[in-house]
Parts: C-alpha cells; sequence; structure tokens
C-alpha cells in the first residue's frame, strides 16, 4: 500500500492519513483514521505537525495543492482559537477515559490469565492422581468445577478472553480444560441447571484421559494413522469410562461425556455408532465444542482452522453429524469472529479479537496493529466505542512478519471469562 508524506496544508476532508506521533502524543482514539471535517483538520494543525502520512488507496479524494492558501480553512480567529482548544481538551480527556479503561481491561486479563493457569494447574494436578488415587481425584475435581460453575453464575455480564499458549507437552490438559470452559458457557446460553452444567463440566474435563493409556507416538503423529493406530486411538472412550469407574464418586450423569462424546448424530461415529436421540444430550454439547477445538488444533498444525473459519465450518458443513441446536447456539456465544481470529478492520487496520463480552458479541475488543506503539502498549479498541467494523478475518500464517510478531497470534487458542463488573 502507497503512502506519501503530505504537508499538512494540504489536507481536507476525505484523506486518511497516519500521524507521525506516538499514540501518547496526540487527542486521536487512533494514529490512523480518515479526516471528517476542518474540525480535525484545525486540530491536527494544532498539534505544530508539518506534515502527516497520506494513503491514496484509501482517501475519498485528493488533496489540496502545496502553497494554495485556502482562506477559509488557514484564517483563525481568537474566538474559533479558543473553540478548537475546547475540543482539544475534551478529546484529550475522553482517550484519558479510554486509556484508564484500557489499563482496567487489562488488569482484568491479568487475574483471568491468573485464574486460567490456577486451574490448568489443578487439572494437571487431578490427571496425575487418577490411577493411583481415583477418589481424591475425583473430589478434587468436583472441587475446582464448583469454583468455575459458582464464578460462572454469580454474574450474567462474562467476558471471554483469549489465554497465553500452551506448552506443546500439556497439550491435552489445554484442550480439556478449554472444552470444560466452552461447554460450562454453552450449557449456561442454552438455560441449563447449575447441577447440570457441573456434570457437563466435570465429563467434559475428563473426556479425553482415556489419551493417557494411548502411546504418545499416536497421540503426536502428525502424518495420517495407519488403521491399527487409528483403532487404538478409537479406543480412549472407553478408555475414559474405565478411568472413572475406579472412583465411586464420579457422577453417572456424566459418564456417557466420556463414551460418546465421539458418537455423532448420522450414526458415522464411534465406539458404537450411535445416531440422533440415542446419544445422550450433555455428550451431544460437549461433542460440538470438542470438535471446534480439535479443529482449531487438529494434530497436523498446518491444517488448524482459524477460529472463524472452524466456526463457520460446523455451521456449514456439520450440521448433519453435530447438534444443530448446540451448533447454532455456540455461534451466538462465541460471535462470528471469536478470540484469538486475527481481522481486517474497515479502516485497512489490523487486528487480532482477545476476547468477547456474552452481551455485545458484535463489539469485540481487539488488539490493534500499530507500529508506532510498542507491542506491550498496543492499544486495545473496543469497537462498541469506535466508528470501525470488521471486514473479514485473516489466517495469521499469511501475515507479512511485522504484523505476525507483534500481534504474536496464538498457536493454540485458548480461553476463559472472568466476571465483568459494571
Amino acid at each position: 500500500m502507497t503512502s506519501i508524506e503530505l504537508p499538512t496544508e494540504c489536507l481536507t476532508p476525505g484523506l486518511y492519513i497516519k500521524l507521525p506521533l506516538q499514540w501518547t502524543e496526540h487527542p486521536f482514539m487512533l494514529n490512523h483514521f480518515k479526516i471528517k471535517d476542518n474540525q480535525q483538520i484545525r486540530l491536527i494543525k494544532n498539534l505544530g505537525l508539518k506534515f502527516v502520512i497520506l494513503y491514496p488507496d484509501k482517501s475519498d479524494t485528493h488533496p489540496l495543492p502545496e502553497n494554495t492558501l485556502n482562506t477559509e480553512q488557514d484564517a483563525i480567529s481568537e474566538q474559533e482559537a479558543r473553540f478548537i482548544n475546547k475540543q482539544a481538551d475534551k478529546l484529550w480527556k475522553e482517550k484519558q477515559r479510554r486509556i484508564e479503561h484500557l489499563k482496567n481491561y487489562k488488569r482484568n486479563l491479568n487475574r483471568c490469565e491468573k485464574s486460567f493457569q490456577r486451574s490448568l494447574s489443578k487439572l494437571r494436578a487431578i490427571s496425575q492422581k487418577i490411577k493411583n488415587r481415583p477418589v481424591t481425584a475425583f473430589a478434587d475435581a468436583e472441587e475446582l468445577v464448583n469454583d468455575m460453575v459458582e464464578a460462572l453464575l454469580d454474574n450474567d455480564n462474562l467476558v471471554l478472553h483469549l489465554m497465553s499458549d500452551a506448552k506443546e507437552s500439556e497439550d491435552i490438559y489445554y484442550h480439556s480444560l478449554n472444552v470444560a470452559v466452552l461447554s460450562m458457557l454453552l450449557a449456561k446460553s442454552n438455560g441449563m441447571s447449575a447441577s447440570d452444567i457441573k456434570t457437563i463440566a466435570l465429563g467434559a474435563l475428563f473426556h479425553d484421559i482415556g489419551k493417557q493409556k494411548i502411546p504418545t507416538h499416536i497421540l503426536r503423529k502428525i502424518t495420517p494413522l495407519t488403521e491399527p493406530e487409528a483403532n487404538f486411538l478409537k479406543l480412549h472412550p472407553k478408555y475414559s469410562l474405565e478411568l472413572a469407574e475406579l472412583g465411586e464418586n464420579f457422577p453417572e450423569a456424566a459418564k456417557p461425556i466420556l463414551s460418546q462424546h465421539h458418537e455423532l448424530m448420522d450414526g458415522s461415529g464411534y465406539p458404537l455408532g450411535l445416531q440422533g436421540h440415542q446419544i445422550n444430550r450433555f455428550a451431544q454439547l460437549v461433542a460440538v465444542v470438542n470438535a471446534y477445538d480439535n479443529l482449531c488444533h487438529p494434530m497436523d498444525p498446518g491444517k488448524a482452522k482459524i477460529p472463524y473459519s472452524a466456526l463457520s465450518y460446523l455451521f456449514k458443513h456439520k450440521k448433519g453429524q453435530y447438534s444443530e441446536e448446540f451448533i447454532a447456539l455456540m455461534v451466538r456465544m462465541m460471535g462470528v469472529y471469536p478470540p484469538g481470529s486475527v481481522v481486517q478492520l474497515s479502516n485497512q487496520q489490523v487486528g487480532m479479537v482477545i476476547s468477547v463480552n456474552a452481551k455485545r458479541l458484535l463489539y469485540p475488543n481487539i488488539l490493534i496493529y500499530d507500529p508506532s506503539v510498542p507491542s506491550n502498549e498496543a492499544p486495545v479498541l473496543d469497537l462498541e466505542q469506535s466508528e470501525l467494523t470488521i471486514e473479514r478475518a485473516l489466517h495469521p500464517q499469511k501475515l507479512p512478519e511485522p504484523i505476525r510478531q507483534y500481534l504474536n497470534p496464538r498457536a493454540r487458542i485458548s480461553y476463559y471469562f472472568e466476571q465483568e463488573n459494571g
């Protein structure tokens, strides 16, 4: 995309520009924007800038000729100067309010990240106890689930956040926690009771526990599995159920999730080839979430779908195999662009969706790529408080290297929720 330096005397409404300043050095919400009116031009000149960066391809008009005195623009009275200063003050105050909002958002995100890591550590410890101390392991799991469900039900205004990357060796824990978190949210969106949500969460946490009995070389194999290897892998629902039955306190209502999460509505699933209403309703719900996470994180990372494409794929191509009700509900719950989606905005800037509010799905929070701002201070745009919209999703692997390094799109898309105050 071509850009040129343009003297500020040539500015006119309709030009798309970038301010050659740090984000904190001017009152506008973004460094890149299309000039709306002459008042914005006054504010830009008031910053003492001699030139801006012009993007002709994104502009609606041509700049004014150089050295052309535009008396309507350039003549300024004392009264107008006071007005311009007042407008600048208003913008600065609004920007300061947004900066405080951003700081608060980052504090909440940090707390959410800590809660996620605590839950992950507990799940790791529980999984390691299953074989030798199943009673203790399931009691610990029930305590973890109770805490998570209590947090989930305590406040209706929930925000789903993108979490940090996984360690490759711990993919199974991230997957299990991810499926549990999204299954709980889906059950809540469906209006299920607290008791049912706990049952679903417990089943989701342990749905793949039987993979402990599958050789690591099969679990991590990138090339297609041989028939014997595939058949061995298909035993993991059976193994999960066997491990659950080692502890008398594992709830009966959660066991079908372990044994049926790979059964498909058209009868093409495994291990029993159940179909339709033969499949437990809780298992149908977890199966949708499990399929979504597996599409985002297949054995071969080269075949991974971005969150937007994974949801779209389920909705368009898998309605016959998974519950249509739960697929549609998941799309409504996650938004069209779930956290982890890299997107292009209507002003052509690129960003990454890092959280969605269940009550404002059309207005996610987006981490904006802005090379004039250090990546650790990158602005987070609340789409509801801007005039921008999302135009399309982008594949992280196709991003220019500077943008990819700046946004640091996750290799593993993990989610957790926090209760948003207010």
